[in-house]
């Protein structure tokens, strides 16, 4: 095994590692975009017109919101991979583990989120479902790049 064409762990291929990435940022990034402009900007001002500035689009959001999508990105490919390695390369894997990333980072999220009476009902009812058809479709772009490479 050597290291220009496998990860430390046995069948994660690099060449197929990177594609998987590049698809998946891309993906992501175009994702997160839509529905944070399309949906939930303008519903959480809507929902909390008393907040000063509530999701705004400024430098530092920008910026933390990059750094948020570089760690979903890595996580949702990295984690997909590694189920698809560990349970096979199959549909059903593919979409358990884009709901079982999705439950870890978004329902937490938002669930935290109106815990604090920071996000309304139809907020959530529209950020989550959204947000697992992007974590499953990252998953099922991870199994395609697994099988081209494979």
């Amino acid at each position: 095994m050597t290291l220009d064409h496998t990860c430390a762990m046995p069948g994660l291929s690099l060449q197929a590692l990177g594609p998987a990435l590049g698809y998946n940022f891309l993906w992501i990034n175009a994702s997160e975009v839509f529905r944070y402009f399309a949906f939930v900007m303008p519903m959480m001002r809507e929902a909390l017109p008393t907040l000063p500035d509530v999701a705004p689009m400024t430098l530092p959001v920008f910026l933390i919101w990059g750094l948020w999508d570089t760690v979903l990105i890595l996580a949702a490919t990295f984690l997909s991979w590694l189920m698809l390695e560990r349970f096979g390369n199959t549909i059903g894997v593919a979409i358990a583990a884009g709901t079982l990333i999705w439950a870890t980072v978004f329902v937490i999220l938002w669930l935290g989120l109106y815990n604090m009476n920071l996000a309304t009902v139809p907020v959530v009812l529209t950020a989550l479902p959204l947000a697992w058809i992007e974590m499953v479709i990252a998953a099922l772009i991870v199994r395609w790049t697994h099988l081209r490479t494979s």
